[in-house]
C-alpha cells in the first residue's frame, strides 16, 4: 500500500509535521513527493504537499487524499529539501517555507482547464473527451474513467498542458496559428484548380506557396484583409489548419534589445574571473566576493561567468536588488543570452510572474534575473548564483520564513557543488570580514574600466551655511554648480536621502509633536491633502490649526519630501527642469522605466530621488551628483546606521562621470566630522571597515557577535512585559556565560495597532543548541499564541531593528 506523508496548509507550531495519507489506486501510478493534493484534515479540506511516499505507516486508519493538484511536482527534490533546512534555520514553519517557493498563482484559489496543444490525434479515449474542442475542464477529465496515468503521459509528452484559472483571470494566453497541411508543390496544384472568382482563397494560397511557415491568424488576415470564412474553406478543403499556440507575456520587448556580445577583460576582471571558471568547471562550490568600485565592470564578469555556465549546458541565477531592476539592467542579461533569460521581480502582474516561473519550472530558460524570491528558481542543474550589490538589506525578507537570499543561495550553491559569487562596491561587514579570514575568496577591481578617475568629492557643511544666512535646503556651492551644469547642457542626479526621515508636525512654541494613537509614532505630514498619516496602521487626521497642548498657532511641519525639494528647486533654478522619481511618482506600473527613459534622452536637467536612484543607472551626461541629506541615516536606533550611511554615498557618488566627463559630488551634512561621512568621501572602504569593525567588537555586535530578535506583541501591555521576562529568564539559564541577553525592553515602536511590543536580543558567539531551546520555547507558549493572540516573533538574523 503507498502512503504519503504530507505537509498540510495550517500554519500552526503544533500541527508543524508531517501526516500520513492512503493514496487512492487512480493517483497510486501518478503520484510524487513536490506534488500539491487536496486532504481531509479534521472536518474540512485543506491543501497540503506531498514529501516523500512511503509503503507503510504506524497507523493503522488511514484517510484518502481527496485530489491531486498538480500533475507534475511544483516543488523538485532539492527545494523540498531546501524548504526543511529553511524552516529550521529561520524558525518558521515548514508550510510557509514551501509556499515562499512558489508563485503566488499556486496560493489562490482556481480552477483547472486542460487545453490541447497538438492537431494529431490524442489517444483514442482523451480524443473522445476533447470531441473537436481545444479546451476542456478538468471537472470534465474527473468525471470520465480515463486514468490520471495517461493524462501524465499526454502531459509529459507535450500533447496537453494543465491551465490554472484564477478567479477569472485566465493566466495563461494563447494565440491562433495557420500553418498549411501540405507540401508546396500540392498548394500550386490547389491553387490552379480554385475558380477564378475565389480571389481571396487564392491570395491566401500564393501567401503559404511564398511562406510556407506557420503565422498567426490575426496577422495573416490583416496582411490579406480577409476575413476568417476565407481561411475556414480552405481548412474544409484540408489546404490549411489552424492550432493554439500558448505565448508567454513577455513583460519585455524581446525584439527590440540589441544583442550583445562579451567584452574584452581587464587584468583585474580577468585575475577574478579565473577562480570563478575553475570553480565552473570542476563543479566546486565556493563564495567569492568581488569588491569593485562602481564602473569597475562587475556586470562583465558575471556575463562572462554565466557563459560559460551555459557552455556547460547548466543554469544561473543572478539576484539583484529589486530597485535596481531597471530596464538597463535587464537589457544587459537580455542582450546577451536573448530569450533563455526570464525576469522575476514584483512589478510583474501575477500572470507575469506565473508564466516567467513556468517557463523556468518547463526548462525553457537558463537564466533567472530576479529579486530576492528568485533565490528559490525551480532548476535543476545550477551552474552559478550570483548576488549583486550584496550589501542591500531587501535580501532579507521581513516576515515568515525571514530568509536572508545569501544564505539560501550558499545552501543551494552546496548541494548542486556551484560557486555563488556575492558583489559589491560597498560589501557588508560580515561578508568582507570571511574574506579576510579566507572562509569566502576575496577579488578586488579597484578599477574602472575606462580609466576615468572616480568623481570628486565634496564635502559641505550646513551648518556654516546658516550662520552665513542661507535658509535654503541648498548650500551655495551646490546651487552655483546646478547652474553651472545646466548652463554646459549636462545632467545632474539628486538625492534627497529620506530613510527614517518624514515630514512631522511641531509646535514651535512647546516642542509637542503629533503622534498616533494607537502606534505611539509620529504622523506624517501629507501636503497634497493637508492630512496627517500613520505609515504603520493607516490612521489619518486633519492638520491642527493650533497647538493640541499649549493652544498656540506656531504649528509648522518638518522635514523635508521630494515634492517639497522639487519646489524649492523651480523657485531657486526656474530655467532647471526637473524629474522626481520617489513612492508617489513610481506608483503605476511602468512609470519607473518611463521616467528614466526621459532623463536619459534628456528630457530634463535635474533626475531628484529617493535611494531609488542611487543605484545602477547609468547615463553618460551626468556630472554632478548633490546629496541633500547625508546624515540622516545616522540618527536611527541601528547599530548599521554608519554603515548603510557609508554604502549609499558611495553607491550615489559613483552615478557621476561613469563617461567620457569627469564627474563632481557635493555633500551636504550637518556632521561632517563623522567617518562614515569623511571616509565615504574618499572612498576609503578599507579604513572604514577597520574603524567600523572596532566599533562592531567594542559594543558585541555582527560579525563578532551573532545576534536574535525575539518581539512579541499583545493588547494587555502587562502580559507583553511578563511573558518577554518569562522568556528572557528561560533562555539566559540556558546559554553560556559569552552571550548575553538585552532586554526586555520596548521596541523602538512601542505600539503598533493598538499592540504592544517589547523585545529581547541575544548576543551570543557560539551556541550549537540555541534553535533546539527556541523551538521549546516557542512550544511552550503555544497555547496562549492560539488562543489569546499573543505573537511571539524569532528574527535569527534581524537587520531592522525597529
Amino acid at each position: 500500500m503507498d502512503i504519503a506523508k504530507v505537509i498540510v496548509d495550517v500554519p500552526a507550531s503544533s500541527i508543524d509535521q508531517t501526516f500520513d495519507y492512503r493514496i487512492p489506486e487512480k493517483y497510486q501510478a501518478i503520484i510524487a513527493p513536490g506534488m500539491r493534493v487536496i486532504v481531509p484534515f479534521g472536518p474540512r479540506k485543506i491543501m497540503g504537499f506531498v514529501v516523500s511516499i512511503v509503503s507503510h505507516s504506524e497507523f493503522s486508519k488511514l484517510k484518502n487524499i481527496e485530489q491531486v493538484l498538480d500533475m507534475t511536482p511544483v516543488l523538485t527534490e532539492e527545494l523540498l529539501e531546501l524548504g526543511k533546512w529553511l524552516a529550521n534555520h529561520t524558525m518558521s514553519l515548514s508550510i510557509t517555507a514551501l509556499q515562499a517557493m512558489l508563485p503566488q498563482v499556486l496560493k489562490s484559489k482556481y480552477d483547472k482547464e486542460i487545453v490541447k496543444l497538438t492537431n494529431e490525434p490524442l489517444e483514442e479515449e482523451l480524443e473522445m473527451l476533447f470531441a473537436g474542442r481545444d479546451v476542456i475542464t478538468f471537472d470534465e477529465f474527473e468525471q470520465s474513467n480515463i486514468s490520471y496515468y495517461q493524462l501524465q503521459k499526454a502531459i509529459h509528452a507535450g500533447d496537453v498542458l494543465i491551465d490554472y484559472i484564477v478567479k477569472s483571470k485566465i493566466t495563461k494566453k494563447y494565440i491562433t496559428m495557420v500553418q498549411p497541411v501540405r507540401e508546396a508543390y500540392l498548394l500550386e496544384e490547389a491553387y490552379v484548380e480554385l475558380p477564378h472568382q475565389a480571389k481571396k482563397q487564392k491570395e491566401m494560397l500564393a501567401f503559404f506557396i511564398q511562406h510556407p511557415e506557420p503565422v498567426e491568424m490575426k496577422k495573416l488576415l490583416a496582411i490579406l484583409k480577409t476575413t476568417r470564412s476565407t481561411l475556414k474553406a480552405l481548412e474544409d478543403k484540408n489546404l490549411l489548419k489552424t492550432y493554439k499556440e500558448e505565448i508567454y507575456r513577455n513583460p519585455y520587448d524581446d525584439e527590440s534589445i540589441q544583442r550583445t556580445v562579451a567584452l574584452p577583460l581587464t587584468d583585474e576582471q580577468q585575475d577574478a574571473i579565473q577562480p570563478i571558471n575553475e570553480a565552473i568547471l570542476y563543479d566546486k562550490h565556493d563564495v567569492f566576493l568581488l569588491h569593485g568600485v562602481t564602473g569597475s565592470g562587475k556586470t562583465e564578469v558575471y556575463l562572462q561567468a554565466i557563459q560559460q555556465v551555459l557552455e556547460l549546458g547548466k543554469e544561473a541565477i543572478v539576484l539583484v536588488p529589486e530597485i535596481s531592476l531597471t530596464p538597463q539592467m535587464v537589457n544587459r542579461f537580455k542582450g546577451r543570452f536573448g530569450s533563455k533569460v526570464a525576469v522575476m521581480h514584483s512589478a510583474l502582474s501575477a500572470g507575469e510572474k506565473f508564466d516567467e516561473w513556468r517557463r523556468i519550472h518547463q526548462k525553457e530558460v537558463s537564466v533567472v534575473v530576479g529579486a530576492r524570491s528568485a533565490v528559490f528558481a525551480p532548476f535543476e542543474n545550477l551552474g552559478i548564483i550570483i548576488i549583486d550589490e550584496e550589501h542591500e538589506t531587501t535580501y532579507k525578507q521581513e516576515d515568515q520564513p525571514r530568509y536572508h537570499a545569501r544564505d539560501v543561495a550558499i545552501h543551494r550553491g552546496e548541494n548542486h557543488h556551484c560557486p555563488v559569487i556575492l558583489g559589491s562596491a560597498t560589501p557588508t561587514l560580515e561578508s568582507y570580514a570571511r574574506a579576510t579570514k579566507d572562509v569566502y575568496k576575496l577579488a578586488t577591481l579597484s578599477k574602472r574600466t575606462n580609466n576615468m578617475p572616480m568623481p570628486n568629492v565634496e564635502i559641505v557643511d550646513m551648518r556654516q551655511e546658516l550662520h552665513a544666512g542661507n535658509r535654503s535646503m541648498f548650500s551655495r556651492t551646490l546651487k552655483e554648480k546646478m547652474e553651472d551644469c545646466i548652463k554646459k547642457e549636462q545632467q545632474i542626479v539628486l538625492l534627497l536621502n529620506r530613510r527614517g526621515y518624514s515630514t512631522f508636525v511641531m509646535c514651535r512654541d512647546c516642542g509637542h509633536v503629533k503622534e498616533c494613537p494607537h502606534c505611539d509614532i509620529a504622523l506624517t505630514y501629507h501636503k497634497n491633502t493637508n492630512r496627517l498619516k500613520c505609515h504603520y496602521c493607516s490612521y489619518e487626521e486633519m492638520v491642527p490649526v493650533e497647538c493640541p497642548e499649549c493652544n498656540s498657532d506656531l504649528i509648522r511641519y518638518f522635514g523635508t519630501g521630494t515634492q517639497r525639494v522639487e519646489e524649492s528647486l523651480t523657485e531657486l533654478i526656474p530655467q532647471a527642469r526637473v524629474l522626481r522619481m520617489d513612492v508617489d511618482t513610481t506608483r503605476k506600473k511602468g512609470s519607473h522605466e518611463r521616467i528614466l527613459r526621459e532623463f536619459s534622452n534628456h528630457k530634463a536637467d535635474i533626475l531628484l530621488g529617493t535611494q531609488m536612484i542611487a543605484k545602477g543607472l547609468d547615463f553618460g551626461n551626468v556630472t554632478l551628483v548633490g546629496v541633500l541629506t547625508a546624515d540622516s541615516m545616522l540618527h536611527l536606533p541601528d547599530f548599521r546606521s554608519s554603515e548603510k550611511t557609508f554604502q549609499l554615498l558611495t553607491q550615489v557618488s559613483g552615478r557621476a562621470g561613469r563617461h567620457e566627463l569627469t564627474g563632481e559630488v557635493i555633500v551636504q551634512t550637518y556632521t561632517p566630522e563623522h567617518y562614515s561621512i569623511q571616509l565615504a568621501s574618499e572612498y576609503n572602504f578599507n579604513d572604514f571597515y577597520k574603524k567600523e569593525m572596532g566599533m562592531r567588537k567594542k559594543f558585541h555586535y555582527p560579525p563578532y557577535y551573532y545576534l536574535v530578535l525575539i518581539t512579541v506583541s499583545h493588547e494587555n501591555k502587562v502580559k507583553v512585559v511578563q511573558t518577554t521576562q518569562k522568556i528572557v529568564q528561560l533562555i539566559s539559564n540556558k546559554l553560556n556565560n559569552t552571550s548575553m541577553v538585552l532586554g526586555p525592553t520596548p521596541s523602538p515602536i512601542p505600539r503598533i495597532k493598538d499592540r504592544y511590543r517589547y523585545q529581547c536580543m541575544i548576543k551570543y558567539r557560539n551556541e550549537p543548541h540555541l534553535r533546539q531551546y527556541l523551538h521549546k520555547i516557542v512550544d511552550l507558549f503555544s497555547e496562549e499564541t492560539r488562543k489569546d493572540e499573543l505573537f511571539i516573533s524569532i528574527d535569527m538574523q534581524p537587520y531592522h531593528l525597529m
